[in-house]
């Protein structure tokens, strides 16, 4: 199934994109993706539900899964070369613009994620210690752009990697790091088996009819530290079950 969802992804990501209070469990709600109790892999990861709802420019991602949510973080891989990153992600067919990247480079996708080895939120401090640099494995948000890239294997997809000497639009909160890749500050919320994460979008944004998935995957710094710097390495679970972004923000 791996490859077939990479494969979903890369020809999404190949296709231009244009815009078009909590409310409780994602399994519950009405229009949510529905998808099946898998039986194998790591309950943490494996989507129930998800669901997406709006009150004017802001917007609540929910993720039912079948354990605990955020319960698994990543294994060290000791240094930034092939250092492994676990997430939960919710693709959208907001344009990359909407968050302040270049248009038409690729998939937009909000993204909760864990990466003990490296941190790539330097205006935040998620375990309140004092210390910007030392939290990446707290669970954290990202926007990312998603594009195909065949160095990361057959169909497979990178976040997208900003060329030497490149100066594309890229938000205001961007990290530093050479991809298309922002760290706003939202917070994750972990409840038993679900997660919920609420963003803010600019009022010039159109939000309604915005259409969603969701998507649980992992993914793994190069180990050269070289173009592409970040590559989706495993899908483990997809709510729709063929990305078809049947979820709808109205």
């Amino acid at each position: 199934m791996t490859r077939t969802i990479l494969s979903t992804l890369a020809v999404l990501a190949a296709t231009p994109l244009w815009a078009g209070g909590d409310h409780g469990s994602a399994l519950h709600q009405q229009g949510a993706i529905l998808s099946d109790k898998a039986s194998g892999g790591s309950a943490s990861f494996d989507i129930l539900a998800a669901h997406a709802h709006r009150t004017g420019q802001t917007i609540t991602f929910h993720m039912t899964t079948a354990g605990t949510a955020g319960a698994e973080t990543p294994t060290p891989a000791g240094d930034l070369a092939g250092a492994p990153v676990l997430s939960y992600v919710w693709p959208v067919t907001l344009g990359p613009e909407a968050v302040g990247f270049e248009p038409e480079t690729g998939i937009l996708a909000l993204a909760a994620t864990s990466h003990p080895d490296f941190d790539d939120t330097p205006l935040y401090d998620e375990n309140n210690d004092g210390d910007l640099t030392n939290d990446g494995a707290d669970w954290h948000s990202h926007w990312v752009v998603l594009t195909p890239n065949d160095a990361c294997g057959d169909g497979a997809l990178s976040v997208r990697d900003i060329p030497e000497g490149a100066t594309p639009a890229l938000p205001a909160t961007w990290p530093g790091l050479p991809l298309f890749i922002d760290s706003p500050g939202f917070t994750p919320v972990f409840d038993g088996a679900e997660i919920s994460l609420t963003v803010a979008l600019p009022q010039s944004v159109s939000v309604s009819g915005t259409r969603y998935d969701g998507v649980t995957a992992a993914l793994r710094v190069n180990a050269n530290i070289h173009a592409p710097l970040l590559c989706v390495t495993d899908v483990f679970d997809v709510a729709s079950g063929d990305l078809s972004l049947p979820g709808r923000i109205d």
